[in-house]
C-alpha cells in the first residue's frame, strides 16, 4: 500500500473552523503541489479528503473524483486515519487530504506505531510505503515534500 499524506494549504483565520476558506498564497501552493502529485500519482489513487472547506479547495486542485469522509474531519486521531484508508491491509494507492495533528500522528503510528504529534507543514505532502519484507510489515518514506519546494 501507498499512503500519501496531504496537509491542506495555508487557509484564512476565522469561525467556525470548517468553514475557514485557503488563503491566497494557499490557493498558490495547493495549486503547485496538485501539479507537482498529477504527474505521479497512480491513476487508480483513491483520494479521501476531509470535509473541511480549507480540505475541499486543496483536493480540488487536483481535478480528480475525491470521497469526502467525516471520519477524517478536523480532531480525527491518526487511527482514524490510518482506518479509513485501510491501512496496513489494502494494497491501492490512498491519497488522504487532511489536518494536524491527525495526519502527523498517522505517519508517525505508519512509520513507528505510537502516535506522537510530528508536525506535517502546511501543504507539504508526506508519502509512505508499507509492504511485506520476508514476514514483517516494513514502512518507507517514499518522500517528503513542501510547497515552497517545488
Amino acid at each position: 500500500m501507498e499512503l500519501i499524506l496531504w496537509r491542506h494549504a495555508e487557509a484564512e483565520d476565522g469561525f467556525p473552523d470548517e468553514e475557514r476558506a485557503l488563503s491566497a498564497k494557499g490557493h498558490q501552493d495547493a495549486e503547485k503541489m496538485a501539479i507537482w502529485l498529477s504527474s505521479r500519482l497512480p491513476s487508480d489513487t483513491q483520494i479521501l479528503v476531509s470535509p473541511a472547506k480549507r480540505a475541499q479547495q486543496t483536493a480540488a486542485y487536483l481535478n480528480l473524483p475525491y470521497t469526502t469522509l467525516e471520519s477524517i474531519a478536523p480532531g480525527a486521531s491518526g487511527s482514524d486515519v490510518l482506518s479509513a484508508c485501510g491501512w496496513g491491509t489494502s494494497k491501492k494507492t490512498i491519497l488522504v487530504v487532511g489536518h494536524q495533528p491527525s495526519l502527523g500522528m498517522a505517519a508517525s503510528m505508519a512509520m513507528i506505531r505510537k502516535p506522537y504529534y510530528w508536525c506535517v507543514k502546511k501543504g507539504s505532502i508526506w508519502w509512505l510505503e508499507n509492504r511485506m519484507r520476508t514476514e514483517d510489515q516494513e514502512t518507507i518514506i517514499k518522500t517528503v515534500i513542501a510547497p515552497d519546494m517545488i
